[in-house]
């Protein structure tokens, strides 16, 4: 018997659509009811609140005339008891659903509701407002008339809220006849669908389980009575159809086993030769040995006979040959350097797609042909890459014939691109120290401006002075001006010196306290100036590159402070805390103007330009302030994020 697809689905989605249909009658229905409800209380509330403001305002207009010092107040009060009760009429029409406050919705509350609105505005609000606006005689004239008029309108307020409160009895009595039907309704229906779920799903997956149960047991000759054309039908023919191909299946079990063994033994071989190769590229070597190292291993774990790799140079548009394996001398000559179009290598490093074939029917685009003369049967190229940037190709060649699958192809592929990870990081090494000694050359030559080159230009112009005295005789003239060469010859070897030690500085063992106390030592000694240090706060340790940029501003700060500041004491401040280290040198010189004077201004003055060079590549900041007469201060601040060891 043929399944009959979704024939079971139909019968519970429909059984499920009525029942669903029903209970969303009742629920509507319910809902709709306790919609109506909703605010009524708070609307019988209002409707009873009205009798007693129209009570006080009936004792207000009584107070206003005994006591005439009560007048304005009794006025006031009873203007707005007045608004009140015309918003609360408003409220009761309209209805708030903020409150929740309900709207009349029948129309006895309705009639009733106009009933008192009209008595109000036609009788009761008139004599109020004649009230307000009258004199004592028409004020007695107004009370009279709103006594007479009090008993009926109150009546008919109470005729209102008496009508609101049957109309929510009503309501709410209606309300909980719908629930016991909704809850009557859930039972029966609930019955209905067990029942309904046992015959059709509960009996006939109890037997599929029982099924289940014989088959888990070994016993493949179990098949289950197809009763019914639908899903489970279908799925007992489905379960048969399993047992006549598990029971045909099981002799064939050990060769698929020895199968899966086998492709779980490839893929573990693939992997080991992915984390061999992936261990050594990780390691720092030169890019040759890299290069080497790679063609060593793949070569072992694929059992090729020679390999290459092939580096791109852009200059000449050619693949150059970086190291070879299993090669001739005469392959090695002739493919040392080959251009881009003139071999397959090329057309793989184009395009991108690796490619391998056998030799005795070579792809059109190869013109060179040297790996056939070598006597290889399979050749491959893949192409070396790092981040979609073309860097060269490797080849691997066999003297046997090698057919690789698609997963060894993509294996290689991938290989591929982590070498050429490898060599760019290499690459960016080298790179980064290149900067870095231009970097620090940089530095050198502007410290040598600033300080040497200016003291040898004095020199010069001195020896040029002392010339023009010896030749006119002066010899007064002249042994000032050796006095003055003398003095400059000092200042410069004095500036060898300090260029010598700061070039010599290391902060060994984040030790930048003892340093820059040893830095304050040596020059209080070489110059007379008093110092002081100072460490306040503590903070995590520092990146030692990071210590000595900030030493080289420290000496940078002391050497100005020598040359410039005439000063007499200087103090050295280091603040340490979670978020920052602040570094303060301060000295009571005779100060300058940062923005003005020609000293900061100019080129040849660049001390403290270098500091601020020194501050922005540890990722800090360098701050100057002065004023003349008054000292310097040289503030280096570094945030927490740029000091913290890695």
């Amino acid at each position: 018997m043929l399944a009959n697809p979704g024939k079971l689905s139909r019968k519970i989605v429909g059984m499920l659509v009525v029942f669903f249909a029903v209970a969303t009658v009742a629920i509507g229905l319910t809902l709709l009811i306790s919609w109506q409800l909703e605010g009524v209380a708070g609307a019988i509330n209002d409707a009873g609140s009205q009798r007693m403001r129209t009570y006080r305002m009936g004792h207000l207009m009584a107070r206003g005339l005994e006591s005439k010092a009560q007048v304005a107040s009794v006025t006031q009060i009873l203007g707005e008891e007045m608004g009140r009760f015309d918003k609360v009429m408003r409220d009761l029409q309209l209805g708030d659903p903020i409150r929740p406050l309900s709207s009349p919705r029948n129309e006895e509350v309705q009639h009733q509701l106009h009933e008192v609105k009209t008595a109000w505005q036609g009788r009761i609000q008139p004599l109020v407002a004649r009230y307000l606006a009258g004199g004592p005689a028409e004020r007695e004239k107004a009370l009279d008339g709103f006594d007479a008029e009090l008993e009926p309108f109150v009546s008919s307020i109470n005729e209102l809220v008496l009508v609101m409160e049957r109309s929510y009895t009503f309501d709410t009595n209606l309300l909980r006849t719908v629930q016991a039907a909704l809850v009557l309704l859930a039972v029966f229906g609930t019955v209905i669908l067990i029942r309904f779920f046992v015959r059709l799903v509960i009996r006939p997956v109890g037997e599929l389980h029982a099924g289940m149960q014989r088959m888990t047991g070994d016993d493949l000759t179990v098949r289950l009575p197809v009763t019914t054309d639908d899903e489970l039908g279908g799925l007992a023919q489905g379960f048969n159809q399993m047992a006549e191909h598990l029971q045909s299946a099981y002799g064939t079990l050990e060769e698929r086993v020895e199968a899966e063994t086998r492709r779980l033994a490839q893929r573990n071989h693939e992997l080991g030769i992915l984390y061999s190769v992936t261990a050594f590229l990780s390691e720092p070597a030169p890019q040759e040995a890299l290069c080497e190292g790679f063609l060593e291993r793949l070569s072992s774990a694929l059992g090729a006979d020679a390999g290459a790799v092939r580096l791109y140079q852009q200059a000449s548009d050619s693949l150059y040959l970086v190291t070879g394996q299993g090669l001739s001398e005469e392959f090695i000559e002739r493919e040392a350097e080959m251009n881009c179009a003139d071999c397959l290598c090329g057309n793989v490093f184009q395009s991108g797609v690796p490619t391998a074939f056998a030799t005795v029917a070579p792809p059109p685009g190869m013109k060179l042909r040297t790996c056939i003369r070598e006597g290889f049967a399979t050749a491959t190229a893949f192409s070396i890459l790092c981040d979609k940037q073309k860097l060269g190709v490797y080849n691997l060649y066999f003297r046997r014939p090698q057919a690789l699958s698609e997963q060894q192809m993509h294996l290689l592929e991938t290989l591929g691109h982590h070498l050429g990870v490898a060599i760019e990081n290499q690459r960016l090494k080298s790179r980064e120290k290149e900067l870095a000694v231009s970097e620090e050359r940089n530095l050198l030559a502007q410290e040598l401006h600033d300080s040497i080159a200016q003291g040898l230009a004095f020199l010069n112009i001195q020896v040029q002075l002392l010339q023009d005295s010896l030749r006119k005789g002066n010899t007064e003239e002249a042994m000032q001006t050796a006095g003055q060469l003398r003095e400059g010859v000092q200042e410069s070897y004095d500036d060898v010196r300090e260029l010598l030690v700061h070039f010599r500085t290391r902060v060994h063992q984040s030790d930048l306290d003892t340093a820059i106390n040893a830095a304050l030592e040596k020059f209080e000694g070489q110059t007379g100036i008093r110092t002081a240090f100072e460490r306040i706060g503590n903070g995590p340790p520092m990146v030692p590159t990071d210590e000595i940029q900030i030493m080289h501003i420290v000496q940078e700060s002391l050497s100005n402070i020598r040359k410039h500041a005439g000063a007499s004491h200087v103090r050295v401040v280091v603040k340490r805390s979670m978020a920052t280290i602040c570094v303060d040198i301060e000295d009571d010189g005779r100060g300058f103007d940062p923005e003005n004077d020609p000293n900061c201004l100019s080129d040849r003055h660049v001390g403290l330009k270098i500091m601020r060079e020194r501050a922005h590549r540890i990722g800090g900041e360098c701050r100057i302030s002065s004023k003349p007469g008054q000292g310097a201060c040289v503030t280096m601040i570094l945030p927490k994020e740029n000091r913290e060891i890695a």
